[in-house]
């Protein structure tokens, strides 16, 4: 329990770390205005570039210890469906690392746009949106798969979550905290650009909630 409870921790480290990154990596007032042809990124200092590029790189291992703390949870229900999340979860901050490490690279080169000929700018942007941005839509679908192995193996019973712990899955979060930023335009301006980090340091902070309340109730029995 000792060891599942620090997995979780260092899951919830790993959304503040990368969700900060990434703050650093793409937040301005203009990013909404600017979001054709990364165009926001012009409004993003170089310095913050590398420092939003570090701490989402440091943080990002942390990522795969909050997925076992995820499979631990899930592991007393069903090994094989907490195994298939578990190796989601993986594959999902594979692919989200690579897209992360990328971001300060595009952000670089669309600050260096008047150093570069129209044509070898496009041509760099056509080729990191049809080689890395990709990711992002990839890691979408691999989420939302995670989602409903997530669901369930909890619905199954036998996990330490409580059943309604499957309303709160990765990608219900999402599409609720995408909702909430499009109808709060003042706090999504915030969130939307970190929204990955957002859900989950939601699951995070709600499976260790589960946790603790599984922990105490054994001790009251």
């Amino acid at each position: 329990m000792k060891t599942t409870r620090i997995l979780g921790v260092l899951g919830v480290i790993a959304s503040l770390l990368v969700g900060f990154g990434e703050y650093f990596l793409h937040y301005s007032p203009d990013i909404f205005d600017h979001a054709e042809n990364y165009e926001f990124f012009k409004f993003v200092s170089l310095n913050n570039l590398t420092i939003g590029h570090f701490l989402a790189v440091i943080g990002l291992p942390f990522y795969f210890a909050g997925y076992v703390h995820i499979y631990k949870m899930l592991q007393s229900g069903n090994e094989s469906l907490a195994r298939v999340v578990l190796a989601l979860g993986f594959v999902a901050f594979a692919v989200g690392g690579i897209w992360i490490g990328s971001r300060a690279f595009i952000g670089t080169i669309v600050n260096m746009q008047n150093e570069i000929d129209a044509i070898s700018y496009q041509a760099i942007l056509n080729n990191y949106t049809d080689h890395l941005e990709v990711l992002v839509q990839i890691l979408r679908v691999v989420i939302a798969l995670l989602s409903i192995f997530f669901v369930v193996t909890i619905l199954k019973g036998g996990t330490y979550y409580k059943k309604w712990m499957a309303i709160f899955n990765p990608i219900v979060i999402l599409l609720a905290v995408v909702a909430i930023g499009k109808f709060l335009p003042s706090i999504g301006k915030h969130m939307l650009p970190i929204l990955m980090n957002v859900t989950h340091f939601i699951l995070f902070s709600l499976s260790l909630y589960q946790l603790n309340k599984y922990i105490k109730n054994q001790h009251n029995v």
